[in-house]
């Protein structure tokens, strides 16, 4: 392989496990505390690409823009707490897995009646069009901006865990939920907090996915909702590193599978990549990365 081509190889897998390792750890901050995988969560990428194409007639600057569709995004994240959540998850595990299947379909249906079935494009500035030439190869300007914008969040996000009151308590929520709540950590708190946090990784997750695709339709959330589950299986589903780690690695088997397979042999690359997914977790049943273990939440 020559220079060029390797950094391509690079570059790709960099961009896209960006994106997967922002999907995974926006599901798995959640699944720490709770123990639950919220299923409405592809549906506050869908909602955030929703208030870029509602807002393309105003006169706010893009970046207003997407301020205000990552805001809506965590606004509907705690939404879905108080909703699908809270209500019921001193019930039982069912009751929550029903409750957050139906809040992800209310809000496609909602999508649905009152913008269109049909895809809507979505405003984007010039530069996620444009591209740079470096060694012979032309890169999306945009695989530039995910990549820079995801090491930023994982840096802060790293920062808050380690070096924040709120992120010992979030981290203390996760590894020992009851003892947290006994030594005075306001329990509903730093779920609600959980919540806002995966609604900010999913309103930027929307940003940059749009960023490729430049359209929103009601069901574009159930991709990255699938690309986050599986990435927090392989990387470990009580390890926020694991998801991080599970991103990436799911990004190195899709892009190798583009690089390495036939055009013919490429439209079963999801039955190779689950074949590989599979495999892993043959050998490593809990992840990659195992998690300490929890007790039940209430």
């Amino acid at each position: 392989m020559s220079a060029g081509t390797i950094l391509q190889f690079v570059l790709d897998i960099l961009s896209l496990g960006s994106l997967y390792a922002l999907m995974a750890l926006g599901l798995v901050i959640v699944y720490g505390i709770l123990k639950l995988v919220n299923f409405a969560y592809g549906e506050l990428i869908m909602v955030a690409g929703y208030t870029l194409y509602l807002l393309n007639a105003s006169p706010f600057p893009w970046l207003v823009m997407a301020l205000a569709a990552i805001l809506m995004a965590i606004a509907i994240g705690l939404m879905t707490e108080f909703v699908a959540f809270k209500p019921v998850r001193s019930k039982s595990v069912t009751a929550v897995l029903i409750t957050s299947f139906a809040f992800s379909t209310l809000l496609q249906n909602a999508a649905l009646l009152f913008i269109s079935p049909r895809a809507r494009n979505v405003p984007l500035p010039d530069i996620f069009t444009q591209s740079v030439e470096i060694l012979d190869v032309v890169i999306p300007i945009r695989n530039l901006i995910t990549i820079a914008c995801a090491l930023l969040m994982l840096g802060a996000f790293s920062f808050v865990m380690k070096r924040t009151v709120l992120g010992l308590a979030l981290r203390a929520a996760a590894s020992q939920f009851t003892m947290a709540r006994m030594v005075g950590i306001p329990a509903n708190m730093i779920i609600s907090l959980a919540f806002a946090i995966s609604g900010l990784f999913a309103g930027v997750v929307a940003i940059l996915w749009l960023g490729r695709i430049g359209s929103v339709v009601p069901g574009i959330g159930l991709e990255p909702l699938l690309v986050a589950f599986i990435a927090t299986v392989i990387g470990g589903m009580r390890s926020l590193l694991g998801a991080v780690v599970g991103g990436y690695l799911l990004a190195l088997i899709d892009v190798s599978f583009n690089y390495g397979l036939s055009q013919q042999l490429l439209h079963f690359r999801d039955a190779f990549t689950f074949t590989i997914v599979i495999l892993i977790l043959l050998f490593r049943p809990s992840g990659l990365i195992k998690g300490r273990e929890t007790g039940l939440r209430t």
